[in-house]
């Protein structure tokens, strides 16, 4: 963490350790700690790796040169058994058998055995394959096979037979071992007899390297059938490598097992440990081709224990690495928060005096340090001028008044208020100084801002004053386009009974059946500015009185109700029944499309529908739509005209808009003369209201089996004479008397 030398302002300026600094710092340090422990365990397996090659390279040479030497030795007996075969004592007692020169040859015999520690046994077989003694009694005395004797045979002569390896029991133990056969001939090429001499396979292989045999170093030897005839003292620790001799590496182990018999040389990594193996051949004469496999093996925790020294170091120099970077990383992040932090509070400063609020920085003697372009501005004094100044000079205060920010300053470090200059404009200044903490041995500052609070006070005061004016006898609402409530005087809440104008409706405060004639109320507010009309009437009532309410709109930039005035006064009933044109009567629904008017229609009985007559009138004058621009004077006629036929339009007569300048009305129950009596009377209507001019009225009955369409276009045809005529503009067609 950084020190600042200088006081703050504010808490913002210090260094501050963000949610997304935070959250990046961690995210670097788990990809470090990830990428440690990743490129430490690579180097540690690859260590161990290539100790385990080197370990196997080395192996690999010794088990070449254990292969090489097995194969001598296996010579070297080959000729050991020959130099039996011509022993001075066998060739006499087979000259003349006796037991005195059995005897002899026997302890001959024993003496080499006692001296050959790979030599078993040695034994002797009659011309027919048959025993006839030997030294020891740990092998088999069953006759030689078939293929050794006679004719049967390809070799003999100074030749030597080697057998595969196979098992017997010596001394509670299977012992591997092979047997050399020698032919005893005549010098007619007869045979006299066979030697045999039994060879250990196990002591052979101690003869030649006494390491093997350890558990450190274990050597295994396998036949091509992957049987184990060496190697199962060492008791190895690892699961699938057959204990017991004779044990089939092939099952126990199929993945080593399948890639020692694709090659006769190579390595395998298993889970457990490292494996070199080599092929052999013992002997490589006609029908005595002898091919082993000897095998060897580490285990990969030796491995590891070998290299756990190295491991140790590159572990505490990942550690080491590890805190390096992180420091350096929370050292980076801590650097690059110091810097922002120090350019925030530049650029602090610069916003301060750089923006719409006056600021002005003074020292503990109240003088004017510096000041920015908006405070001189503010105070109507030029900027050099506003130096060394003194602040109680500036804000024009008492002694007295001045002495009181100062007490307030000392206990609350800050003081707000508002000042109102004798300038010529009137001005009010909002004014707030705040003092920084005293540290040892620096000044204590303070931060005057002064901004413009002019507006606010007028709008309080107008509002002050529109309060005031509000504050009267009439009952006075703003109401919403919707016709909510948004403000309201108390003499209109008494009126209406509410205590609170919050979720009112207006249309049902007032009743009157105003709620469905509300957007004819807005279409004409839209149209004309304003509407009155009688509401609140009580036809019971003795009085005969009842309110009269006027709705002025004020629209919005788009030309759409923004906000609706609503005043209500008291009115004579009977006068605004008969002189309001603009009231909308309780009857208002008029359709707005020919489909809906087709319902309608469908919806009569029979009875209505056989006995109807159907009025189209078509209200536009000569003079109109002679320009696009006379749309809209003839929506308000048309409008116009709307309203002063629903005020005399019976209940059970319907009025729809079908074009524009042109209404429809269907007359349910009514024959052509009553029909025509009512276009007379409500041409009569319009004309006294000085609407009448340039309207014309075409007259239908209902033909049985016709549609709308088709009754439309009956009183169409009526229409266009209508117009023809030019006299009385009523027409009547495809009438019918009843």
């Amino acid at each position: 963490m950084l020190t600042q030398k200088q006081p703050q302002l504010i808490a913002g300026q210090g260094l501050h350790w963000s949610a997304q600094r935070i959250f990046s710092v961690v995210t670097q340090i788990i990809i470090l700690l990830i990428s440690v422990l990743l490129l430490t365990n690579v180097i540690i397996t690859l260590g161990e790796r290539r100790l385990q090659e080197d370990w196997a390279t080395q192996r690999y040479s010794e088990l070449q040169s254990v292969g090489t030497l097995i194969a001598d030795k296996v010579s070297f007996q080959q000729f050991r058994t020959q130099m039996f075969a011509n022993d001075e004592l066998l060739k006499r007692y087979l000259t003349i058998p006796s037991e005195v020169r059995q005897r002899k040859l026997q302890e001959s015999w024993e003496v080499m055995i006692r001296n050959i520690p790979e030599l078993l046994d040695i034994a002797l077989f009659d011309p027919q394959g048959k025993y006839k003694f030997s030294t020891t009694n740990d092998f088999s005395r069953d006759p030689l096979p078939p293929s050794l004797l006679g004719g049967a045979r390809n070799m003999g002569g100074n030749e030597v037979y080697t057998s595969p390896l196979e098992f017997t029991p010596i001394k509670g133990k299977l012992e591997p071992y092979l047997y050399q056969l020698a032919w005893l001939e005549n010098p007619d090429q007869s045979v006299r007899g066979y030697l045999l001499t039994y060879q250990s396979m196990t002591r052979m292989l101690k003869s030649i390297k006494p390491a093997y045999s350890s558990a450190e170093s274990p050597l295994l030897m396998l036949d091509t059938q992957g049987l184990l005839y060496a190697g199962a003292e060492s008791k190895p620790t690892i699961n699938r490598i057959p204990d017991t001799m004779g044990g089939s590496l092939r099952q126990t182990y199929p993945a080593l097992w399948r890639k020692m018999a694709m090659s006769n040389f190579g390595q395998f990594h298993g889970d457990d440990a490292t494996f070199v193996y080599l092929k052999i051949e013992l002997t490589t004469q006609y029908e005595t081709r002898r091919e082993y496999y000897l095998v060897s093996y580490v285990r990969n925790d030796a491995i590891a224990e070998l290299f756990s020294e190295w491991r140790n170091i590159l572990i505490v120099g990942a550690v080491v690495l590890t805190l390096l970077a992180l420091a350096l990383i929370l050292l980076s992040h801590s650097y690059r928060i110091g810097q922002r932090s120090r350019e925030y509070s530049i650029e602090l400063a610069h916003r301060l005096f750089h923006q719409d609020i006056g600021c002005v920085i003074i020292n503990d003697k109240n003088r004017v340090m510096t000041a920015n372009e908006k405070a001189a501005e503010l105070l109507c004094l030029p900027l050099d001028e506003l130096q060394d100044r003194n602040l109680q000079r500036i804000l024009q205060f008492e002694n007295e008044q001045y002495a009181e920010v100062a007490a307030q300053l000392e206990a609350n470090n800050k003081w707000q208020g508002v000042i109102d200059f004798d300038s010529p404009g009137g001005s009010h200044l909002a004014i707030t100084v705040t003092s920084s903490p005293r540290r040892s041995r620096q000044e204590k500052y303070y931060l005057v801002t002064f901004e413009d609070v002019s507006q606010l006070r007028k709008a309080q005061h107008q509002a002050k004053l529109n309060e005031l004016l509000n504050d009267n006898a009439i009952p006075c609402a703003l109401v919403q386009a919707n016709g909510m409530l948004e403000l309201a005087n108390q003499a209109f809440m008494q009126l209406v009974s509410i205590h609170d104008i919050q979720g009112k409706n207006l249309t049902e405060l007032l009743n009157n059946d105003l709620s469905s004639q509300w957007p004819r109320i807005t279409q004409q507010i839209l149209l004309q500015g304003s509407w009155k009309g009688q509401i609140l009437c009580d036809p019971n009532s003795k009085e005969n009185t009842c309110l009269q309410a006027t709705l002025k709109g004020h629209l919005d930039a788009a030309g759409e109700i923004e906000h609706i005035v609503c005043t209500l006064e008291q009115a004579q009933k009977r006068a605004l029944l008969q002189d309001s044109g603009d009231f909308i009567p309780h009857r208002s629904a008029i359709l707005v499309n020919l489909r809906d008017l087709d319902d309608y229609f469908k919806s009569l009985s029979a009875t209505s529908r056989e006995h109807s007559s159907l009025l189209l009138i078509d209200i536009t004058a000569e003079s109109m739509l002679s320009h696009m621009s006379d749309i809209g004077q003839l929506e308000n006629r048309q409008r116009e005209v709307e309203i002063h036929i629903l005020r005399t339009l019976p209940v059970n007569y319907q009025m729809s808009h079908w074009q524009l300048g042109k209404l429809i009305v269907i007359l349910p129950d009514t024959n052509s003369d009553d029909a025509h009596h009512f276009a007379v009377k409500s041409l009569n209507g319009l004309n006294e209201i000085g609407l009448g001019t340039g309207i014309c009225m075409g007259i239908a009955s209902y033909q049985t089996g016709q549609n709308l369409e088709q009754y439309l276009s009956n009183a169409e045809v009526a229409l266009k004479r209508a117009k023809q005529i030019g006299e009385q503009n009523i027409c009547q067609a495809f009438t019918r008397q009843n």
